[in-house]
């Protein structure tokens, strides 16, 4: 019977009722049952106290027929080859697989569509399944397989219904296709998805008839579908404790009360949950039994989260010299899942330009103005000694975040900057009230390695000066990447990055100089110095009003832990507001190692300038994660 909720298991449970003897040594399996799911506990248990002689010198397996595709199903499917691939050649052990092997033959036979295959499992001679538990053999030298497949069975009567509108069940189920079990569990779990996404929540298996006629090797597979009533949400059940506030839980969940149900609404309830990062664990489970009107609770288990964490980053450059991270997080820092983060920066240690300083802290409140919406107060104070400038900055700022699904996401803040500034054009001070705002889209599968997808951000912000020195305008940055791998598990994959920068309203000489644009370094043109491309305005070097980036990369993994890279990449700065090509471009190229650790690829690239006069010689760079 299938069970709808969260997740569903529709196996062929009705066809395995028993298995008979058939002609030869083997076992004959027509729909028939897993033999060794019912001994196999027991057995399991008793081989344990038995002895562990090694012995096992060969493993023979062999099928009736040519099929070269079943043969290696098959094989990858026992658990006596791969006990001797592995080098495991322990009685006990041996013994143990050779009797899982009957029903784990069986079910890769049936996900092929061989309905009445013949499977005979010799130990030294003997078949499996007729040594006695209580009598196992001391020692196993030889286990031989042979498995007789049988004709290969096709769809009879393929069924399942009644269906919701516009359900598309998989392509193979239908009369004359090959009669592939999983197909008839993909179907009824297809269907009753799209019931469940209809609002029918309690959707379930009202009957069914699975038949195999041996004369026509054909399988008729009839499933009847009771969808229910539709069902609406009713409240949310909090079953475990948690130091987040119950008030709180409730209001970031925002699960729509009354609404029809939705499994994919569920799914967003819970995950809102887990965005915050209070908790370790979130489940959300449905009622067992609707409520008047169909409404159906949802139980709700939290586990909470470690409340601090601590975490180090580390980035060096042979020009800009090491880069040290670090932050601070407290979460549920006042029971309403709010979170706490400082991040402090010391860069270009050991550089060939002056040492800069950052510290900054962020307070996100989840849940203000509905569900997904989110407050945030931050605050920052940094030193720059860069190559055109030297500056002193303080910025504080309030803004909102919110998330539209699973891949949008946008704040707007309004923020004070105060800087002291000293460069070409003397000493300085600006004074700034912006609006900056931000909208990402991410379909990236790896947000540190990516294999495919595609991520976009716009970050325009308008900003108001407020002192002699400030002018008014908008600056515009954007930022596009793209994935593409193909092969084996993706083992190759090109990438592609596009950078847009422009600022209007605003001389450049009224613009706080990190406002500006720059090229070169490993954000932008790797093998050109940092910040190596400005521009030069009445004698006045600075950076400028507009900005292209480009880079490409063929990302190819060697081993599952090592990869390389080669890439190219190429920037552009100009005075004027928008690309006109009045500017100067330059680039670089190089080769990168990767190392694929557990929380992400540790960068190697050695880069070179191509083109330009801002720079020679070769740069190296080292940090955490793919360049872009």
């Amino acid at each position: 019977m299938v069970a709808y909720g969260s997740q569903y298991d529709y196996r062929l449970n009705k066809v395995r009722s028993g298995y008979v003897r058939g002609k030869g040594d083997g076992l004959r399996f027509g729909l028939a049952a897993v033999f060794g799911q019912r001994v196999l506990p027991f057995a399991a248990a008793l081989l344990m106290t038995s002895g562990v002689a090694s012995a096992l010198d060969e493993v023979q397996f062999g099928l009736v027929g040519n099929n070269k595709d079943l043969r290696s199903t098959l094989s990858d499917a026992s658990l006596v080859v791969d006990a001797r691939r592995s080098g495991q050649t322990a009685t006990s052990e041996i013994f143990a697989a050779a009797l899982s092997d009957y029903a784990r033959l069986l079910d890769a036979l049936y996900a092929e569509g061989y309905y009445g295959g013949v499977i005979s499992i010799k130990v030294d001679g003997r078949e499996a399944a007729d040594i006695p538990l209580l009598r196992t053999p001391a020692s196993i030298s030889t286990v031989r397989i042979v498995v007789d497949p049988g004709p290969r069975f096709r769809f009879g009567d393929a069924r399942v219904g009644p269906l919701a509108q516009g359900t598309e069940l998989p392509e193979g189920f239908r009369s004359g296709e090959p009669a592939l079990a999983p197909l008839v569990q993909s179907s009824t779990q297809t269907a009753g998805d799209a019931w469940r996404s209809a609002g029918y929540a309690k959707v379930d298996v009202a009957g069914e008839r699975i038949t195999a006629d041996h004369r026509t090797s054909t399988l008729d597979a009839v499933v009847g579908l009771e969808p229910g009533p539709v069902v609406y949400f009713g409240k949310l059940v909090q079953r475990t404790e948690s130091r987040v506030r119950a008030s709180a839980i409730k209001r970031i969940a925002g699960l729509p009360e009354g609404e029809k149900f939705s499994p994919e609404v569920a799914e967003r309830v819970a995950e809102r949950l887990r965005r915050t990062g209070a908790f370790a664990s979130v489940t959300l489970r449905e009622a067992e039994e609707l409520g008047p009107g169909n409404s159906m609770d949802m139980y709700l288990n939290v586990v909470d989260a470690k409340r601090r964490r601590l975490g180090v980053g580390a980035e060096f450059s042979s020009l800009e010299g090491l880069t040290l991270t670090s932050f601070w997080l407290h979460r549920n820092i006042f029971g309403g899942a709010e979170r706490l983060r400082f991040d402090a920066e010391i860069s270009n240690l050991g550089g060939s330009y002056g040492t800069d300083y950052f510290l900054g802290g962020r307070l996100d409140v989840p849940a203000v103005i509905g569900a997904e919406t989110n407050a945030f107060v931050y605050g920052e104070i940094e030193h720059l000694d860069e190559p055109t400038y030297l500056s002193n900055r303080v910025e504080f700022g309030v803004g909102l975040a919110r998330r539209f699904g699973d891949r949008i996401e946008t704040e707007i803040a309004l923020a004070y900057t105060y800087s002291e500034t000293e460069d070409d054009l003397g000493d300085r001070t600006f004074s700034y009230l912006s609006l900056p705002m931000k909208a990402s889209y991410d379909t990236r599968d790896n947000a540190l390695d990516a294999t495919e997808g595609f991520y976009v951000q716009i970050e325009p912000t308008p900003f108001f000066g407020l002192s002699d020195d400030s002018g008014s305008g908008l600056k515009t940055y954007a930022d596009a990447r793209a994935y593409y791998g193909f092969g084996e598990d993706n083992r190759v994959v090109l990438a592609g990055r596009l950078q847009f920068g422009s600022i209007t309203g605003a001389e450049i000489s009224e613009i706080h100089p990190d406002y500006l644009f720059f090229s070169g370094g490993s954000g932008t043109v790797r093998g050109q110095p940092y910040q190596s491309l400005t521009v030069t305005t009445n004698g006045v070097e600075s950076g400028g009003r507009s900005f292209l980036g480009l880079s490409a990369e063929v990302r190819t993994r060697i081993t599952d832990n090592i990869g390389a890279v080669v890439f190219a990449d190429a920037g552009y700065i100009g005075a004027e507001d928008f690309y006109d090509g009045s500017g100067e471009w330059h680039s670089g190229a190089g080769l990168g190692v990767r190392y694929l650790a557990g929380f992400g690829p540790i960068r190697l690239d050695v880069a070179f300038p191509v083109d330009g006069d801002t720079g020679e010689g070769v740069q190296v760079y080292v940090g955490i994660g793919q360049a872009f």
